[in-house]
């Protein structure tokens, strides 16, 4: 993503992320067996606000590759500053909404919850800390989460390619 000359001077530090991105990753836990998904990101640019929303979306995928079921959704948005820093308010239809705190630095983007907020029937999750980096093109990305009990620890990577 090039950056404009009308560019929010805040959205500079997270500009390469801007645009939708499609790939697939692994995920496990202590309490889930391993498994692979594709998913799909879109961070837009807000007109005029120096936002950017994310959109992002999964399904599970069989051995061959093709989609079995929908998995996880979340939407919110990325408030960053011109300095680096970042606030990320995000939602899930699953009961919970999270605030991550963290920083971008070049090509690479760092953050941990703040903040987790649950809902009475949404399960027992605590805090997560997330990486993601620009690689040779490729978005590739990490989820560490803390829940039901368990500390925090892997859960979800991937490998995203610009579409």
């Amino acid at each position: 993503m090039e950056i404009r000359s009308d560019m929010a001077p805040q959205l500079i530090p997270v500009s390469w992320l801007l645009g939708t991105w499609r790939g697939v990753g692994v995920g496990g836990y202590p309490t889930v067996p391993e498994f692979r998904f594709g998913q799909e990101i879109t961070f837009t640019e807000l007109p005029g606000k120096p936002f950017v929303h994310h959109l992002s979306r999964s399904w599970l995928l069989d051995d061959a590759g093709e989609q079995v079921r929908p998995l996880a959704q979340e939407t919110g948005y990325w408030r960053p500053e011109a300095d680096g820093s970042l606030e990320v308010v995000l939602a899930h239809p699953t009961g919970y909404a999270e605030i991550w705190i963290g920083s971008a630095d070049g090509a690479k983007i760092e953050l941990q919850t703040d903040v987790v907020a649950r809902t009475e029937t949404a399960k027992d999750y605590t805090a997560g800390h997330r990486l993601y980096g620009l690689v040779d093109g490729d978005l590739l990305w990490a989820y560490d989460m803390a829940a039901v009990g368990e500390p925090l620890q892997p859960h979800l990577s991937g490998t995203l390619k610009r579409v």
